[in-house]
């Protein structure tokens, strides 16, 4: 072999050596099933950009009836959304979050919209069945793990507190007063809409709740000092393979609503969240819930986010935030008629 050909080797054995990590990582990145790869960015990370929405019907916590059974089969599925489709019509009372799913369980007629009328399913977005009973899948039984003392006793008090009309805007709750509304947004079919924007350095989650924006830095930069504690928390990210992983803590004494569930957290909160696309319309969310002031043992949930026909719109609640002093004011007069 002369010099020359030696050297044209040694410079292909090199170029393939450079291709090999990257076709073995466009290879781990295509489904089996259906052959799609997922999109990269000009950084040869997965593209996660676009608008993403929740309006899974799974609910969060295993019901009851599907004690022992994670999967419905494609019978049982096809007869759920077939309910759906009969009970709840456009001129029904919307029903959000998990409250979909368990009315089509206890087979409960879909409420009118009553003399005065009320937000109609019809102006929310068409729910998505799964063959999924719980989106918790850690513990296995798809069921919250035991809380705490300290997390029964927030419980409790959080009970008593909405159980009565609430004295000054304080008493009620931070997404009431349009301070927050926390995430994992597990309130689905509401505004349950995000967009994401990244690049080599950060990503950006902007959610349509209360339009709060979340920039995650992926550079490596330390935390802010545990003495700063902030409603978004304090993020930071990483990619593992095709995975982003988000680590959030810091989070506000008020805690974490988490769409509404205002109970299943509090300042003392580690949340670690991981994005991947799985499917050119479907990102899979999945998310730990690490507190142990709150739970005996952390937990951990999937979402499949869904590639958004529209765009995150306005959201204004600060501006005309009539509701407040509506439901204050009410409340007075309802106690002075009592007197």
């Amino acid at each position: 072999m002369d010099r020359h050909t030696a050297w044209l080797s040694l410079v292909l054995v090199l170029l393939i050596a450079q291709l090999l990590p990257r076709v073995a990582e466009a290879q781990s990145s295509r489904s089996a099933s259906t052959g799609w790869t997922a999109p990269r960015t000009a950084d040869g990370r997965p593209d996660l950009e676009g608008v993403w929405e929740n309006n899974s019907a799974t609910p969060l916590e295993r019901p009851a009836q599907f004690a022992n059974k994670p999967r419905l089969s494609d019978e049982e599925l096809a007869n759920l959304e077939r309910r759906a489709r009969e009970l709840f019509g456009p001129e029904t009372d919307a029903i959000f979050g998990d409250g979909l799913y368990l009315a089509l369980l206890a087979q409960k007629p879909a409420p009118g919209l009553g003399a005065t009328g009320t937000y109609s399913q019809n102006w929310l977005p068409d729910r998505y069945f799964e063959h999924r009973t719980s989106l918790i899948e850690d513990p296995a039984n798809g069921r919250l793990p035991p809380a705490t003392a300290e997390g029964q006793r927030a419980r409790q008090a959080s009970v008593g507190r909405f159980g009565r009309p609430a004295a000054s805007a304080q008493e009620m709750s931070i997404q009431d007063r349009c301070i927050h509304y926390g995430f994992p947004d597990l309130f689905a079919a509401y505004m349950s809409v995000y967009r994401i924007v990244q690049n080599a350095d950060s990503i950006a989650i902007q959610m349509e709740k209360i339009h709060d924006v979340r920039i995650i830095p992926l550079d490596g930069r330390p935390r802010i000092s545990p003495a700063l504690r902030q409603y978004l928390g304090d993020a930071r990210g990483r990619w593992e393979g095709d995975t982003l992983v988000v680590e959030t803590t810091n989070f506000h004494p008020n805690g974490n609503p988490m769409g509404g569930y205002s109970t299943l957290s509090d300042q003392n909160l580690r949340l670690i969240e991981r994005f991947r696309r799985v499917a050119d319309d479907t990102l899979e969310y999945t998310f730990t819930v690490d507190n142990p002031t709150m739970w005996t043992r952390p937990w951990t949930a999937v979402i499949n986010w869904k590639k958004s026909k529209g765009e995150v719109l306005e959201y204004a609640c600060h501006e005309g935030n009539y509701s407040l002093p509506g439901m204050l004011s009410g409340a007075r007069a309802d106690e002075a008629a009592a007197r």
